[in-house]
């Protein structure tokens, strides 16, 4: 049987109505930090799991792509260091100004990226799917932006399928993700961000999405044990 991420309601997740504003605010308030954390809070796994997305995206030296809610610019990196030209794209003002990165970096929601119709070579996206208020309405902007062939990476988090491991894990992100964010940066913030799994469909859903949208060979790996999860698919065309 396959795990199910747990839909619930939480103290700290906001209001459907008040998701967007309070997402922004909250990573204004943690970017200065984000990336240590990040880096402290997977034990520089994420450094692993992006080079993977990367990896799987299959480009060539010089294509583009977009890095949707690309934070301080990691992802980017990695792209311009395989070669790939990306553009990063934010609506965190915080996080942009925290950039790392030289590459072209924008602030846009990622349900209006502002760019142009099949422009884009690719797609990456680091563990902000379920950030976003609406994810049908991300699809299709995706695919709007996105030529027939292009590839698409997405990262997030997910649930271990043994029972053991999803019984260590649940207690990590939920008891010592807080308490360790608490410390370094914010703890509404970090209780946050375990909550929020709940905002993400269960894999079949978010999988059958991407097809509706327009996309084929839409494929999921899950990670470290399953402990995060990659999604690929190709811009049907």
């Amino acid at each position: 049987m396959k795990p199910r991420l747990r839909h619930r309601s939480s103290s700290a997740l906001p209001n459907p109505q008040d998701k967007a504003r309070a997402v922004e605010e909250m990573f204004d308030a943690i970017s200065t930090r984000y990336d240590l954390l990040n880096r402290v809070l997977t034990f520089r796994l994420d450094v692993r799991w992006r080079r993977r997305a990367v990896a799987a995206l299959g480009l060539q030296p010089g294509e583009s792509v977009i890095d949707v809610a690309c934070g301080t610019g990691d992802l980017c990196n990695e792209l311009q260091a395989a070669g790939l030209r990306p553009l990063g794209a934010d609506f965190s003002a915080g996080m942009l100004a925290a950039a790392t990165t030289c590459a072209p970096l924008v602030r846009s929601d990622a349900l209006c990226l502002g760019v142009s119709d099949a422009s884009l070579d690719g797609a990456i996206c680091g563990f902000a799917l379920r950030n976003f208020a609406d994810l049908k309405a991300f699809w299709a902007e995706l695919a709007r932006v996105l030529r027939p062939g292009a590839r698409v990476a997405l990262l997030e988090v997910a649930e271990p399928p043994n029972r053991l491991l999803r019984a260590g894990h649940k207690a990590y992100f939920g008891k010592v993700v807080p308490a360790v964010g608490s410390l370094l940066s914010s703890r509404s913030a970090y209780r946050y961000l375990p909550a929020s799994v709940a905002y993400l469909p269960e894999a079949p859903t978010l999988l059958a999405q991407l097809d509706d949208a327009g996309f084929r060979d839409v494929d999921r790996t899950l990670l470290s044990g399953g402990v995060a999860q990659l999604i690929t698919a190709t811009r049907d065309g």
